[in-house]
């Protein structure tokens, strides 16, 4: 459990004062105005993008200009991670900063699941919210809402404003499953009360259309799952009927979930804010808008890769118009690795041609390997960021420990660590270890070296989605200063490496 111990009003950590000192040469400029302020912090969280699906990190097939931008003016991170090769786990990694393997219901959860964080734990918006920010989240959630059986049609809570968000716009889950509407405040977006919304994830409501039953309405085929209640000609994960006027259009979600975002900006541009951005794409069902159907040549994945690269791009236009373009700490990461087939038959994996969107890892989404918890990490502030490119090993789950330092902040954590000087480019040593979850069990990074203990289980995950799990029966032991892509397994040749590194790993397992 996360503790804040003591918070010292108008306190600016040693980090934060040299900063400010470092920037206010020049009388009068921009960079001393904006540097003597506290600074607002933006996280634009991508939906399984992979390390290689942004042309900064290598992609050549697939451009993605503003996120190159970012990268170009901030710090990009050769070994940024996720805790998690799943959405909700990483998701709660991120917000706690604990590892999200000691919560056993840290799990991808169904839509009508009860709140995950527990209410009034030291969480990274509680924790802002009290040294005087103003929170918000805008886009996905899936952490859970309510306590047990959600009634759809009041005031849904416990939610995010329970766990230190003062503003949330948020769809409950994700774009595959049910309920599909929109959130804001607790209460249902558009919604007719005399339509009331009833879900369920165990059957459906007589009359209701579903895949099986009602093929000819629908636009996108599911391949495995995916078949239950239609909603904008898409099948879905799960059953839901009523709520019309409130269900979301597909095409319009990203237009929807960016113009909240630019006006929580508006909003609150006197004050410190913060906010996660979270996107939905590259996640399935991949719908691009009209305007950027076809845009990529790689099929719908690549279209909505671009459609998030535009968003990124008018979302910072918007801090620059309002005076808050030097003064933000943007930083720019995805929850898990890459995907082909996630449950639709979009041609995804056949039109991306020669593009590889975990790059030189192997694997992806589910996987215990690097593709699956290795990804985009762009850390933005400029005149206190130096650009570059990093090697320090860093880590999502940091950021609640590192924002506490930087606010001067004290704070008990177990997990998240203090890597502010590696955040900001100001040194290439960050985490020395780290545990990495994939599915049902956990792989170990100490330095250059990857360790996978022997798991039984598939090769490759089991309902049709063509990424390997990382199982095996036998150890696994990679190097990854010579052998990113996990080809090689040396654990034979340097068994003692394996004996002490599977030492520490239970250290931390056990702890």
């Amino acid at each position: 459990m996360n503790t804040l111990r003591k918070k010292i009003p108008g306190l600016v950590s040693a980090s934060m004062a040299s900063l400010m000192l470092a920037s206010s040469c020049t009388p009068g400029s921009q960079s001393e105005t904006s540097s003597r302020k506290t600074p607002n912090i933006v996280i634009i969280y991508a939906d399984d993008l992979g390390y290689g699906d942004v042309s900064c990190y290598g992609a050549t097939e697939l451009k993605t200009p503003n996120i190159d931008k970012l990268a170009g003016e901030g710090v990009r991170f050769t070994q940024g991670y996720c805790t998690s090769a799943t959405c909700t786990p990483s998701r709660y990694g991120m917000l706690t900063g604990q590892y999200p393997w000691r919560n056993k219901r840290a799990q991808v959860l169904p839509g009508d699941a009860p709140l995950l964080i527990e209410p009034g734990s030291v969480t990274l918006p509680s924790m802002l919210k009290e040294a005087g920010y103003r929170t918000g989240i805008v886009g996905k959630w899936h952490l859970g809402l309510g306590e047990g059986s959600i009634n759809w049609n009041e005031e849904v809570k416990p939610g995010p404003r329970q766990v230190g968000f003062d503003y949330d716009f948020i769809m409950a889950a994700t774009n595959d499953r049910v309920p599909t509407v929109f959130l804001e405040k607790g209460h249902v977006v558009g919604l007719d009360q005399n339509d009331p919304i009833e879900v369920s994830y165990r059957e459906n409501f007589e009359g209701e259309p579903s895949v099986p039953e009602n093929p000819e309405l629908i636009k996108m085929k599911s391949s495995h799952g995916h078949d239950n209640s239609i909603v904008n000609g898409i099948g879905r994960i799960g059953f839901m009927k009523g709520g019309e006027s409130a269900r979301w259009i597909d095409e319009n979600m990203a237009d929807t979930f960016l113009v909240r975002a630019q006006k929580f900006v508006e909003l609150n541009k006197d004050e410190p804010f913060f906010l996660y951005y979270a996107l939905h794409q590259p996640h399935a069902p991949r719908v691009p808008h009209p305007r950027f159907a076809g845009k990529s040549g790689l099929g719908p994945r690549g279209d909505v890769i671009v459609e998030a690269d535009w968003c990124i791009g008018e979302f910072m236009k918007t801090l620059k118009e309002n005076g808050l373009d030097e003064n933000t700490i943007v930083i720019f990461s995805s929850d898990n690795g890459p995907v082909a087939d996630d449950g639709y038959h979009d041609e995804s994996e056949t039109l991306m041609g020669n593009h590889t969107p975990a790059g030189p890892l192997r694997s992806g989404k589910y996987s215990l390997y690097d593709g699956g918890t290795r990804v985009p990490f762009i850390v933005r502030w400029p005149g206190q960021v130096k650009p570059g490119v990093s090697d320090a090993m860093v880590c999502q789950m940091d950021f609640l420990a590192s924002f506490a330092s930087l606010l001067g902040i004290q704070i008990e954590t177990k997990d998240s660590e203090n890597i502010l000087p590696a955040l900001l480019g100001k040194t290439e040593k960050g985490r020395e270890d780290l545990v990495v979850q994939g599915m049902r069990t956990t792989a170990y990074r100490n330095g250059d070296w990857s360790l996978i203990l022997p798991q039984k289980g598939p090769k490759m995950v089991p309902w049709g989605v063509k990424n390997e799990t990382g199982f095996d029966a036998d150890v696994q032991l990679y190097n990854l200063a010579n052998d990113i892509g996990q080809k090689v397994n040396v654990a034979k040749e340097e068994v003692a490496k394996v004996e002490e590194l599977t030492t520490k790993y239970n250290e931390i397992l056990e702890d």
